[in-house]
């Protein structure tokens, strides 16, 4: 599906990213930081994988988050 893809593909939440960043197909990744916490959660990111980000931009939001846009290294 991605190589045939014309556009970008989107992917949300923590369990559907965690198994297309397992698979090596995430390019880009958009995080967003809350002032907030709120019990365990889950992960947002896997555990079990490693990999390099470049940083690509930063967004400060005056509600106190944060938008952090990063590009996979390998």
């Amino acid at each position: 599906m991605k190589a045939s893809a014309t556009r970008n593909i989107s992917v949300g939440g923590p369990d559907l990213a965690a198994q297309a960043i397992k698979a090596g197909l995430v390019d880009e990744c958009h995080l967003f930081i809350m002032p907030i916490v709120v019990g365990g959660g889950k992960k947002s990111l896997p555990g079990s994988v490693h990999m390099y980000f470049e940083l690509l931009d930063v967004r400060r939001f005056g509600n106190g988050v944060v938008h952090l846009h990063y590009r996979t290294r390998t």
